[in-house]
C-alpha cells in the first residue's frame, strides 16, 4: 500500500507541476484527487494501526503555519459572513485551501513523492507553458499571452518554473545528461513564457532568484569548482538569453516598461488612470485602510464597501473599483486582517523559509540539497510576486504556491533525516 501511495503522490505531483498553467480545472482538480487518495491513504494505515507516522517537529512548525493561516482567514469570514472567491469567481473556499494543504502534508510524509516525478514535472510545466506562450503570441498574434487567465500569474508562475529549471541545472552535478539538457530547456521556456506575458513584477524578482543560486554555488565551491565554474558561466549565458529575448520584435518588454515610465509621469502629474497608476491608487488605498483600522483590518466585503465609498467621496480613482484585492498580499492582507492577518502572512512565507533554508544549510546528498534550493526559491519568488500583485487571493497563485511547497517539503524529507531538536 505504501507503495501505491507513493505512486499516486509521485504521478499527481507532476501533474500538478505540468498542468497548472495550461488545463485550466488543474489548480483545482488535481489537488481535490490528492486530497481524496491521501485520505484513503491514511485511512488504510489506520485500518491497519500503521502507527509509524513520520511526522516531527520541523513538520509540526510548518502544519501550524498552513492552520493558523487558513484560521485567521477563516475567522475574518465568520466575522463578516462574506467568503472569497478569486478573480472571476473561480475560487471556492479559498480560506479552507490551507487546510487541505495540511492533510496531503501528513499523507505525503508517511508515503513521499519521488524526487524525479519532481523534476521531470517542472521540466515539463516549463516546456508547455513555453509551446502555449508562443503559440498564443506569434500565432495568435497576441501582445500579452496568459491562456485566458490573468497575465500576471502565469508569467510570475512560469518564471518560477524556469527558475527552479536552474536550481536543478546548477545543483545537480550527477544528473543524467538528459535531465541536465532537459532542465536547461526549461529555463529558457520558463523566462521566454514570463517575457511573453509582459509580467513586469517577475522581472524584478528574477534577479533576486539569481543571486540566490549564485551564493548557493558560492557556499557549494569546495566541494564542486569546476561544476560551480562552468555554472556560473551558464547563468550569465541565460542572462543573456533573457535579454535576447526581452529584444525581440513584437515582445513586449520594451513597451511594457516604456508604458511603467509613463504611468508614473502620469501619476506624479495627477492622472492616476493608467495601469500603474491604478495600482498606486490600490496601494494609498490600502494605506489609509489600515491607518483607520490596523488591529483586526476591514474583513472581507467590508473593506471593498470602505474603499468603494472613498471612492464616490472623490478621495480615490474610480478604477481602482474594478479589482476584488489591492494588489499586494502584504497590504491587501494587513488591510483585510489586521495585525493578526500580517502575523499569519509572515508565517506562511517565514516558516518554510527558515525550514528550507535549514535543510539546504545542513548538507545532506546533492538531491536533498537541491530540493531545498528549490523551496526558498519558491518562497522567496512568492514574497517578491506578492508584493505587487496578490498571488494568494488568485486560485492558481493560491494552489501553485501551497502544491508547490507541500510537494517540496516532502521530498526534502523523504531525503533526510530529521534534524536533532535544537540542532
Amino acid at each position: 500500500m505504501i507503495r501505491w501511495c507513493r505512486f499516486s503522490a509521485s504521478l499527481l505531483l507532476f501533474s500538478f507541476l505540468s498542468l497548472l498553467l495550461v488545463f485550466h480545472g488543474a489548480y483545482a482538480i488535481l489537488p481535490l484527487v490528492a486530497l481524496g487518495l491521501a485520505l484513503l491513504c491514511v485511512f488504510f494505515w489506520i485500518v491497519n494501526r500503521d502507527s509509524r507516522w513520520r511526522l516531527d517537529r520541523e513538520d509540526g512548525a510548518f502544519l501550524l503555519a498552513l492552520l493558523v493561516f487558513a484560521a485567521v482567514w477563516l475567522g475574518d469570514v465568520w466575522r463578516t459572513g462574506v467568503w472569497p472567491v478569486g478573480e472571476g469567481n473561480q475560487g471556492v473556499w479559498l480560506p479552507l485551501w490551507p487546510v487541505l494543504a495540511a492533510l496531503v502534508l501528513v499523507a505525503w510524509r508517511k508515503a513521499p513523492p519521488r524526487a524525479g516525478f519532481w523534476w521531470w514535472g517542472v521540466v515539463c510545466g516549463a516546456f508547455l507553458v513555453a509551446g502555449l506562450a508562443a503559440y498564443e503570441h506569434w500565432w495568435l498574434g497576441r501582445w500579452r499571452v496568459g491562456n485566458g487567465i490573468n497575465a500576471i500569474p502565469f508569467g510570475n508562475l512560469a518564471l518560477l518554473f524556469g527558475s527552479l529549471s536552474l536550481a536543478g541545472l546548477v545543483s545537480l552535478s550527477s544528473a543524467r545528461s538528459g535531465l541536465r539538457l532537459a532542465l536547461a530547456l526549461a529555463v529558457v521556456g520558463g523566462l521566454l513564457a514570463s517575457v511573453l506575458s509582459g509580467t513586469r513584477g517577475g522581472w524584478v524578482v528574477f534577479p533576486v532568484l539569481v543571486l540566490i543560486l549564485l551564493l548557493a554555488l558560492h557556499a557549494t565551491r569546495p566541494r564542486w569548482g569546476r561544476f560551480r565554474g562552468s555554472m556560473v558561466g551558464l547563468v550569465a549565458v541565460l542572462v543573456a538569453v533573457l535579454l535576447a529575448m526581452s529584444l525581440m520584435p513584437g515582445a513586449p518588454v520594451k513597451g511594457r516598461l516604456s508604458q511603467g515610465v509613463a504611468n508614473l509621469q502620469e501619476y506624479a502629474g495627477g492622472d492616476a488612470g493608467s495601469s500603474l497608476g491604478v495600482r498606486l491608487e490600490m496601494w494609498r488605498a490600502g494605506w489609509q485602510l489600515i491607518q483607520e483600522k490596523p488591529g483586526l483590518g476591514w474583513g472581507e466585503g467590508r473593506l471593498e464597501a470602505q474603499r468603494d465609498l472613498w471612492v464616490k467621496e472623490g478621495r480615490f480613482h474610480p478604477g481602482i473599483s474594478r479589482y476584488d484585492q489591492l494588489h499586494s498580499d502584504l497590504v491587501d492582507t494587513f488591510a483585510r486582517r489586521g495585525v493578526p492577518g500580517l502575523l499569519s502572512l509572515m508565517a506562511l512565507y517565514g516558516v518554510p523559509l527558515w525550514l528550507f533554508w535549514r535543510h539546504w544549510r545542513r548538507g545532506g546528498d546533492e538531491q536533498a540539497r537541491a530540493l531545498a534550493l528549490c523551496g526558498v526559491l519558491i518562497v522567496v519568488g512568492f514574497v517578491g510576486f506578492g508584493l505587487s500583485q496578490s498571488m494568494l487571493r488568485d486560485v492558481r497563485g493560491l494552489s501553485g504556491y501551497l502544491g508547490l511547497i507541500v510537494g517540496c517539503w516532502c521530498l526534502v524529507k523523504g531525503r533526510c533525516r530529521s534534524v536533532p531538536d535544537g540542532g
